[in-house]
């Protein structure tokens, strides 16, 4: 099974889609749906491991830190360190900050309401964090490639490109949890080890997903003039996902189908849908071997910052 949540701190923006294998060795792909309680996803996820097999998770946070930040804090392992957070002097970490003095290495979201014009600068969360420069807050996979600008800054929560507070609640009300928990049996990748030996070992693998990478993979360019949040756009999308769905031989439910050739409705939020199978349809790139999974060798990708699955290094 492979699962692709489109994350947010808003749960009605908050979409997951689903591929599941059947019988005749194909994947059927179901319309998204709400994720829901959070307390209930991953349970969820490992009872239906049972009869189906390894599931593939990918979710749209970040999964590690930035290797300048984990210098200075002596974090060698983002596998460990994140159990840390909110406890003992990392207490305040989930808390955002309201003023650049309430900045330290151990409480590092900023800023926690918008601000007059230059008065919360990204320069004042490199200094709150003992940082040279703002670059030092971007990750190896953040950064802009060829094809594509910049991510903002996983500590960032002001904004229309911030991922801050999506990374506190995926964190703090999802994954820390399901990881502490003995009953759940989960991989998280790339830190538990390349994605081959994390399906074999594990009930769930977890990874981390970005739909604006994966619109290259599936031949969705972002031309000037288009825009997820319109429909028109969408529609024209759409009909690309689909021809690339029957091309890797996968079946997608009637409503899905549908939905693909309306570009989910007129409404803007027909983005947040749009996106989950974006990002599922990504992951199945990868699991149907149409593109490398690009296990990252750098070891401090590899333990400390994380990768987006299928993005080339």
């Amino acid at each position: 099974m492979v699962v692709y949540a489109d994350w947010s701190v808003n749960t009605r923006k908050r979409w997951a889609c689903w591929a599941t294998l059947g019988n005749d060795a194909r994947y059927r792909v179901a319309s998204p749906t709400l994720v829901g309680e959070l307390d209930r996803f991953f349970p969820g996820l490992c009872r239906s491991a049972l009869r189906s097999g390894p599931i593939l998770a990918g979710f749209y946070f970040p999964l590690g830190l930035p290797a300048a930040y984990a210098a200075q804090t002596g974090i060698s392992d983002f596998s460990t360190a994140h159990k840390k957070f909110g406890r003992g002097c990392w207490a305040t970490f989930y808390e955002v900050a309201g003023a650049p003095n309430e900045i330290s290495l151990h409480r590092l979201f900023f800023p926690q309401r918008p601000g007059s014009k230059g008065e919360f600068a990204r320069a004042q969360l490199a200094q709150g964090l003992q940082l040279d420069h703002f670059n030092g807050l971007l990750r190896d996979v953040d950064r802009a490639t060829g094809e594509r600008p910049a991510a903002s800054v996983m500590f960032r929560t002001l904004g229309s490109k911030q991922v801050g507070k999506a990374a506190i609640s995926g964190w703090r009300d999802l994954l820390v949890p399901a990881l502490g928990a003995t009953d759940l049996d989960i991989a998280l990748w790339p830190f538990d080890g390349a994605l081959a030996d994390c399906l074999a070992a594990a009930q769930i693998t977890v990874v981390e997903a970005y739909p604006a990478e994966y619109y290259r993979h599936l031949g969705l360019p972002l031309v000037r003039g288009s825009s997820k949040r319109r429909q028109v756009s969408r529609v024209e999308s759409g009909a690309r996902l689909t021809r690339w769905a029957r091309k890797s031989g996968l079946r997608l439910d009637s409503t899905l189908r549908r939905q693909l050739e309306t570009g989910f409705g007129e409404r803007a939020d027909g983005e947040d849908p749009f996106d989950a199978v974006v990002g599922t349809f990504g992951l199945l790139n990868v699991v149907l071997g149409q593109r490398p999974a690009h296990d990252p060798i750098d070891p401090v990708i590899r333990t400390v910052e994380g990768w987006t699955l299928g993005q080339a290094p």
